[in-house]
């Protein structure tokens, strides 16, 4: 479909706006950690639980929406993900044990992100755009999810300072249906249109999902790269879940964390944006080693100088520009390899491999704090990760793989 550059810019605009409240709601769900917790009378460690669960499932359901929006269109998939985030955050309002909070915070809002973001709206995105504007595209795209990260956590904490916690979790969850009307411009540009029996001839028959990921997985750098992937996952989800409260225990105010968690998401926006333009310039999978090493300079230095509001200011800045800067050059090598027609199901299990890393970060996170006391031990071992999926990119190599399906 080729589509004029006004066209395809209102699709943009369209996706964009969907993933601004997406991931602005996902990214603000670390500022009910330490109150919720204490409202309950749970550990901190619950609600991690919980959040982590969270990360989880989206990674899970990330795949199979992926494959349902390559076979079926994205629009269904999308619609359901608002039902299924929106019960979710609804839920979290009334839930009173910890098996409630799990299967609201954790599951309903992991399977509803999951087919609300990234791995359901860059594939449509990569789709309605031309060749040449792929890597700018997935940039724009991605510094709009962190601009939702800017813009939404701080309007939430504001609605819990001014209607309490409940109230601002039902207020979220009816706000959530805007993102149901913003799919419809996506619509037409779903997998599922891209291969067509020719008229009259016989049907095409749709290789398994068991088949194509085997296959992929027979390409070492597609592996590397599902591999490395996990790190970036333990990293974010971690800080996004877990800085309010570590900056509460240090004696800041709750308004520092929302203002650190906000930070990242308005650094982001340039981070992933530069991130997506260089990703069409350069190597890719240097582009991705280099991110991760920064990420252990950043880390490294916010760890060993005492903490103050300056150097939280200066670690959000640093972490947010590094912050989804790894997005587009993943998606986009996973487009080298594989083309777009299986985009949104393989690109759903590499993120799976980044959630199985996020839900280790805030779990570990929540675990290690109720254990120790602190979270020391989290931050050294997100350093050494960051060495390791620096090390794991480094090899790849950037080329179109045939997928041998059955």
């Amino acid at each position: 479909m080729n589509l004029s550059k006004t066209e395809y810019r209102r699709v943009l605009l369209a996706a964009c706006l969907l993933l601004m409240l997406s991931i602005g709601y996902r990214s603000g769900f670390g500022l009910f950690l330490q109150p919720l917790s204490s409202a309950r009378g749970w550990g901190r460690d619950v609600l991690s639980l919980a959040l982590a669960t969270q990360n989880l499932a989206w990674g899970v359901v990330a795949v199979f929406a992926g494959a349902l929006a390559d076979r079926f269109g994205n629009l269904k998939v999308i619609v359901a993900g608002v039902v299924l985030y929106a019960a979710g955050m609804w839920g979290m309002s009334v839930a009173e044990t910890e098996w409630q909070i799990i299967l609201t915070a954790g599951f309903l809002v992991g399977a509803g992100i999951a087919g609300t973001s990234f791995g359901i709206v860059l594939p449509a995105i990569v789709r309605a755009v031309p060749e040449d504007k792929r890597s700018w595209a997935l940039g724009v795209g991605t510094a709009a999810g962190s601009f939702g990260q800017f813009l939404i956590v701080p309007l939430m904490q504001g609605l819990i300072e001014a209607f309490g916690m409940y109230p601002s979790l039902k207020i979220l969850a009816a706000s959530a249906f805007v993102m149901a009307l913003l799919a419809i411009p996506l619509a037409p540009f779903s997998g599922s249109r891209e291969v067509k029996p020719s008229a009259g001839g016989p049907s095409v028959a749709e290789p398994s999902l068991w088949s194509t990921l085997i296959s992929a997985l027979k390409v070492r750098s597609y592996t590397l790269l599902v591999f490395g992937f996990f790190v970036c996952g333990f990293h974010i989800a971690f800080i996004t879940v877990h800085m309010p409260s570590y900056l509460l225990d240090l004696g800041f105010e709750a308004k520092v964390g929302a203002w650190s968690i906000s930070l990242i998401g308005l650094f982001n926006v340039f981070g992933a944006y530069i991130a997506g333009v260089q990703s069409g310039k350069r190597p890719k999978h240097l582009i991705l080693a280099g991110i991760y090493l920064a990420r252990v300079v950043a880390i490294s230095a916010f760890v060993l100088i005492p903490v103050s509001l300056t150097s939280i200011l200066m670690f959000s800045a640093a972490m947010g520009f590094l912050w989804l800067a790894t997005v587009p050059p993943t998606s986009g090598l996973v487009v080298t390899f594989f083309g777009t027609r299986y985009m949104a199901f393989l690109y759903g299990f590499v993120f799976l491999s980044h959630q199985l890393g996020s839900f280790s970060g805030v779990w570990l996170g929540g675990y290690l704090y109720e254990h120790y006391g602190n979270y020391d031990g989290i931050w050294y071992l997100g350093i050494v990760l960051g060495l390791v999926a620096a090390a794991l990119h480094w090899p790849i190599q950037e080329r179109p793989a045939k997928l041998a399906l059955a």
